[in-house]
């Protein structure tokens, strides 16, 4: 149960990296990503795609470029982010357990 929720974190982590780094060196191509992350360019091609088809990226010819709606995303990360952390706070159980043992 929770390995699934592991696995989805580390892979929006990858997104997020290839996101950044589209935003810090547009336009910029799988080879040079991949070369600097370490991530096989398969998995950074997945990146580029989801981050597509969430509009917050597009193809051009010399690489990956950010669109107008990449600021906005941007802006509004961190806010998610802090909602989903104060969530998984609240379902730690470890007082509970304690409490019964």
């Amino acid at each position: 149960m929770i390995d699934r929720l592991e696995k989805e974190v580390d892979m929006l982590e990858r997104h997020l990296q290839v996101l950044k780094m589209v935003i810090e060196s547009e336009p910029i191509g799988i080879v040079k990503m991949s070369n600097e992350t370490g991530y096989p360019h398969h998995k950074v091609r997945y990146s580029l795609r989801v981050l597509e088809e969430e509009n917050l990226i597009e193809p051009s010819s010399q690489g990956a470029i950010t669109t107008e709606r990449t600021a906005e995303f941007v802006d509004e990360l961190d806010e998610k982010l802090d909602e989903i952390v104060e969530k998984l706070e609240t379902m730690k159980i470890e007082e509970a357990a304690e409490i019964e043992s």
